[in-house]
């Protein structure tokens, strides 16, 4: 084809009528009109083969490839889309799962703290109540044994007040028949 192109050229070159104008414009001359148009139809035709033959179908060739490239662009961004689709319903699937079991986790804990407490509170209460009761009854014993040594300091601190206010000493007996009856009193 480039070959044809030289020789249509340097066969137009050689020619000298055809440049050469005699007067004014040569296009405007009816002479040349006739040789105008054939070699108007020869370079129009000749480019139109070019383009059709040569330069086109390259053109279609390259819109061809990046058609298809891009189709298969999307059909494989359309497929790893739903990849990614199905691994994010899977990865909330096993959050919603996991925060079931830490719920499920949670109330087993709680449940099993409230048991732990509930048999220590027991425990604690049952010692307090032993407790409780020791001390009851150290009470009373404390109340048993000083009793009568109560009574014997009260009947000696009586003895020692009458003695110093009235200067005499008063019977034993009466003073401790009288602080055993207000002794008697306090236990009731």
């Amino acid at each position: 084809m480039n070959k044809t192109l030289v020789f249509i050229t340097t066969g137009l070159l050689s020619v000298n009528n055809l440049f050469a104008a005699e007067a004014g414009m040569p296009q405007l001359d009816p002479t040349y009109w006739i040789s105008q148009v054939f070699w108007l139809a020869i370079i129009f035709s000749s480019i139109y083969f070019l383009v059709a033959k040569m330069f086109i179908p390259k053109i279609k060739g390259n819109l061809d490839t990046r058609e298809n490239k891009i189709r298969k662009d999307i059909e494989e961004a359309n497929l790893l889309k739903e990849e990614a689709d199905k691994k994010l319903k899977i990865y909330n699937a096993s959050i919603i799962e996991a925060k079931a079991n830490a719920k499920k986790i949670i109330s087993d804990s709680r449940k099993k703290l409230n048991e732990d407490l509930s048999i220590k509170k027991k425990q604690i209460e049952s010692e307090i109540q032993k407790e409780i009761e020791n001390a009851e009854k150290e009470i009373q014993r404390f109340k048993i044994n000083s009793t009568p040594k109560m009574i014997s300091i009260s009947e000696e601190i009586v003895s020692n007040v009458i003695k110093d206010i009235f200067g005499e000493d008063l019977n034993k007996s009466s003073i401790k028949a009288t602080v055993t009856e207000i002794n008697k009193g306090y236990k009731n």
